[in-house]
């Protein structure tokens, strides 16, 4: 099925993976940046960006502004942040990324509209009837996306609302059905993403989830959805496969395969949202030569799968230092799991994913071949994000 046509432009067919993953030792950055060769290929490049590193540290920016080509804010368009009381919204953080964004000519995501975390106490705590959290919602999503038309390109409306492992049926919520805004089933996201179509019909509408990468019960939940919303013209532009795994825990890169091109079929583009692969680590935070390799050719085999379909149109993590990552919060032991380290340096997943978008590798860097075949194990453990 041909692409629709609001999608980003086909990129050329290439092939997915290598015989060998060639990763960079050292600190050096490649000759060209992860940007300069993923606007060659015709695709985006992100990532998240922590607010707190974005204003207090010159070198995180420099780096955000040299590597990307697509930024999204961490948290600062979330619920909490950003309409943190009934009549009350606080633009301010989100407009400075924006603006820088715009500033160096990258691309924005919003990230989102509709959650079931991340919102704040006079809302949970509202004891709010379905007609008033619906006016409520269409009021908050009115308000954002028209303060932003023109500004975010594509928006992540619904986030996370399929219930976590095999069962495909959706989560409960404050917009679902606690006591939810009267939609019942798959409505309430429809009603939110027509909603946000009406107020800004140039921008891209996702609806983003984890555990949804490969074929399973939930991701076939999920294209149900898709497909339905397709043939009865609900505005959905495009899935966001979250991807946040480790190395016993990833998705099988032939299904991961088959779903992007499932999804792609419906007239939906795909994108990488939220990657990161996290590494045990010891007490001072430090993984080994070994796991360090093994999730830089995790890196490369993902995007690899991403880059060979026309349809999957970017490849973001969720962030790009460690410093700033949510991972050793919310998973104890663990950590490492961004293509920087915490002082800023580029780690082998930083030139598996530059030798993934086909760039070579800048003079004089001593490279180390890692070979062997891709783990497919099926199994991926998430925990809900900051």
């Amino acid at each position: 099925m041909a692409m629709s046509p609001r999608h980003l432009p086909r990129r050329p067919r290439r092939a997915s993976f290598l015989p060998a993953v060639f990763l960079l030792l050292g600190a050096p950055l490649w000759a060209q940046s992860l940007r300069a060769l993923a606007t060659v290929r015709g695709v985006a490049v992100g990532t998240a960006v922590n607010y707190f590193h974005f204003v207090h540290d010159p070198a995180y920016t420099a780096l955000l502004a040299r590597e990307y080509n697509q930024v999204e804010p961490e948290n600062a368009m979330k619920w909490a942040a950003l309409h943190p009381a009934p009549q009350t919204y606080d633009f301010a953080q989100a407009d400075a990324i924006v603006a820088f964004a715009l500033n160096h000519q990258q691309r924005v995501r919003g990230h989102n509209l509709l959650w079931h975390s991340h919102n704040p106490a006079w809302l949970t705590d509202g004891h709010f009837t379905p007609t008033q959290l619906a006016q409520i919602l269409q009021d908050h999503i009115t308000t954002v996306v028209s303060h932003f038309a023109g500004r975010v390109y594509a928006w992540d409306v619904v986030n996370e609302a399929f219930q976590e492992g095999p069962s495909g049926k959706l989560r409960p919520s404050i917009w679902n059905d606690e006591p939810g805004i009267g939609r019942p089933g798959t409505g309430f996201i429809e009603q939110a993403l027509r909603w946000a179509h009406a107020v800004d019909p140039h921008a891209l509408l996702f609806y983003n989830d984890f555990g949804i990468e490969a074929i399973n019960p939930k991701s076939d939940a999920v294209y149900a959805m898709v497909r339905d919303f397709k043939r009865r013209g609900v505005p959905l532009d495009g899935l966001g496969l979250q991807m946040h795994v480790d190395t016993d825990g990833h998705p099988n890169l032939s299904s991961l395969a088959r779903n992007i091109a499932r999804f792609t079929a419906l007239g939906v583009q795909v994108q990488i949202t939220e990657m990161d692969v996290r590494l045990r680590v010891s007490r001072a935070g430090v993984a080994s030569a070994r796991d360090l390799n093994t999730q830089a050719r995790i890196y490369h085999d993902i995007s690899a799968v991403c880059l060979k379909d026309p349809g999957c149109t970017a490849l973001q993590t969720w962030g790009f230092t460690d410093a700033s990552s949510w991972i050793p919060r919310f998973y104890p032991g663990y950590g490492a799991a961004l293509p920087f380290d915490a002082d800023l340096r580029p780690k082998p997943a930083y030139g598996a994913l530059a030798n993934a978008l086909g760039g070579p590798p800048a003079r004089g860097l001593k490279l180390a071949m890692v070979a062997g075949p891709p783990s497919d194990s099926p199994r991926q453990r998430h925990r809900r994000q900051p």
